[in-house]
């Protein structure tokens, strides 16, 4: 199922829940009730728990913001040092150069392919992905420069490799979830709390109050549908985030 499937039952079911309760209390209210005005300490209380939620579900947005951005500089860093690395090659022999595009060929073909998924299911990505990353820097570091030129390349091609190898290790331990447990708790119990209170505010069922209503819980099902969506640095599904390598290496059927 889509997630944008979810998100729409989502926040039809949250509309339609709180339409349902605004609309069974308010045939149970006695006639002789008073419904015109609300107590100010509710308007306040209703006021700063709103203000609250609001704050700590910025923060937790922007968190979980941040972490995507970190994580697709890495992708982004290990893909372009990658393609550095191919390049660079060019000063060696044929037979040389081949090898060490193959190995990268390689080394991009099973992380987008193997453990690309693993990363979007939560798994930890294989070991042989080091492994090839490794075999790679074993050939340049073994291969002697025969000319100046290639002098000149061997350095920047073994920096290049750290880079990507740094880059790599920055990506496998940036794939687990951004917000611990404890966080998510208190996320959904104050959504369910913000959204409670607005039922101290004696709503009637006027169709402002009722739209209001009813569009203020659907932001709060939105928002955390978002925070959601974003917890995952590399998403839920798919090899989206990894554009990188399939943009710098398109001739890889990947």
């Amino acid at each position: 199922m889509s997630e944008w499937l979810v998100l729409a039952i989502a926040m039809a079911l949250a509309c339609a829940l709180v339409l349902s309760i605004t609309a069974i209390r308010h045939r149970r209210v006695s006639e002789d009730e008073d419904t015109s005005e609300t107590p100010d300490v509710i308007e306040y209380m209703t006021m700063m728990v709103g203000v609250v939620y609001a704050i700590v579900l910025g923060l937790a947005i922007a968190g979980v913001w941040e972490a995507r951005g970190a994580a697709e500089d890495s992708v982004r860093r290990e893909a372009q040092a990658l393609y550095e690395v191919t390049q660079r090659a060019d000063v060696y022999p044929a037979a040389v150069r081949d090898r060490i595009r193959g190995e990268v060929d390689a080394y991009v073909a099973h992380t987008v392919s193997v453990d690309w998924p693993r990363l979007t299911s939560g798994e930890t990505p294989s070991e042989e992905g080091a492994t090839l990353l490794a075999k790679l820097r074993t050939d340049v570091t073994h291969q002697s420069p025969a000319t100046e030129l290639q002098a000149q390349a061997y350095q920047p091609l073994l920096d290049h490799i750290a880079a990507a190898d740094d880059a790599r290790h920055s990506r496998t331990q940036s794939s687990e979830a951004t917000l611990p447990g404890v966080v998510w708790f208190g996320l959904l119990t104050g959504g369910v709390v913000t959204v409670g209170l607005i039922f101290t505010l004696q709503i009637r069922r006027s169709g402002r109050e009722l739209l209001l209503a009813g569009l203020f819980s659907a932001l709060i099902v939105f928002l955390l549908f978002l925070v959601w969506s974003l917890d995952a640095p590399y998403g839920r599904e798919g090899i989206d985030s990894a554009a990188p390598f399939q943009d710098l290496f398109p001739a890889l059927k990947i």
